[in-house]
């Protein structure tokens, strides 16, 4: 079982979790506070984002030629690229993680492209003051237990990712991807099938799916099931009443709602109408709500 960098930290006997939040579907942050210590990455699984909140000097990465962090540096370390740290003094820092399959449907949505324009490259110690500013606001979020900051933090960094032009070979053009994207939207609360995305790009059920899954990054089921949890996450904001929400987005039942959102966002329909309810932090420091 391959781990994720928030487990080679957990590991440490020296490093400290000061914050986490989970915001489901293979996404979470945490806040750690960690000194006079020697960290190993070996190939970690999903995506991570860090910001160096407080301190960073004494900190340095050994592969790369023992290089020195500062506060405000950025770090993304993508699937797979292992690194070796050291820690001579305190430093307080915060790690976004992300599943390979939540990034490029997050980014494939923001942006709305094919997921292959997605530019992840490896940065140590970069100066990005936009991922800065959503790291940030997500670290506030972890400590303030504030679901929807972290969203929109979350939100705010994936719109911030670069992108790159790579030769495409294969795929679905823009304007079909666009096409489906209407066609999803504007028959939500119907019974979606297979056949009836295919013949929106006149290609055959088998390789409608092989095209849209190179183009999405995911297949075209759950593709839909995200578009169908981004409504019943909208529809929640207001007073209709849940079996109408399931109702409209598709869902064969309330029930079927609760499962398909809690493994989407840790939490039951109820649960999240109750988010927009909760006292909000607004956008205060990480040294405010230590």
């Amino acid at each position: 079982m391959r781990h994720t960098v928030h487990d080679f930290l957990a590991g440490s006997p020296v490093a400290h979790r000061a914050a986490h939040l989970d915001l489901g579907a293979g996404c979470s942050v945490a806040v750690w506070q960690n000194q006079h210590d020697r960290i190993l990455y070996d190939a970690p699984q999903n995506h991570t984002f860090s910001l160096y909140l407080e301190g960073g000097t004494g900190t340095r990465r050994l592969d790369a030629g023992g290089i020195s962090g500062h506060p405000g540096a950025i770090c993304v370390m993508p699937e797979g690229c292992g690194s070796e740290w050291e820690i001579t003094s305190p430093f307080r820092f915060v790690h976004l993680y992300l599943s390979d399959a939540r990034l490029r449907a997050s980014f494939a949505q923001a942006h709305d492209c094919d997921v292959r324009y997605l530019d992840m490259r490896e940065a140590t110690f970069a100066d990005d003051p936009v991922l800065a500013s959503a790291l940030r606001r997500m670290a506030v979020a972890a400590v303030a237990k504030d679901v929807l900051l972290a969203e929109a933090g979350l939100a705010d960094l994936i719109a911030g990712l670069s992108r790159h032009s790579p030769h495409l070979r294969g795929g679905l053009a823009p304007h079909l991807l666009r096409r489906i994207d209407d066609w999803i939207e504007a028959n939500l609360d119907a019974v979606i099938h297979l056949d009836d995305l295919a013949g929106l790009a006149g290609l055959s059920g088998y390789h409608f799916h092989r095209m849209f899954q190179l183009s999405r990054g995911m297949p075209p089921h759950a593709w839909l099931t995200a578009r169908r949890v981004r409504r019943a996450q909208d529809l929640l904001r207001g007073p209709m009443p849940i079996a109408q929400i399931a109702d409209a987005c598709g869902f064969s039942s309330q029930s079927h709602l609760t499962r398909v959102l809690r493994a989407h966002t840790g939490r039951t329909p109820a649960g999240y109408r109750a988010l927009w309810h909760q006292p909000r932090h607004g956008s205060g420091s990480v040294q405010d709500l230590f």
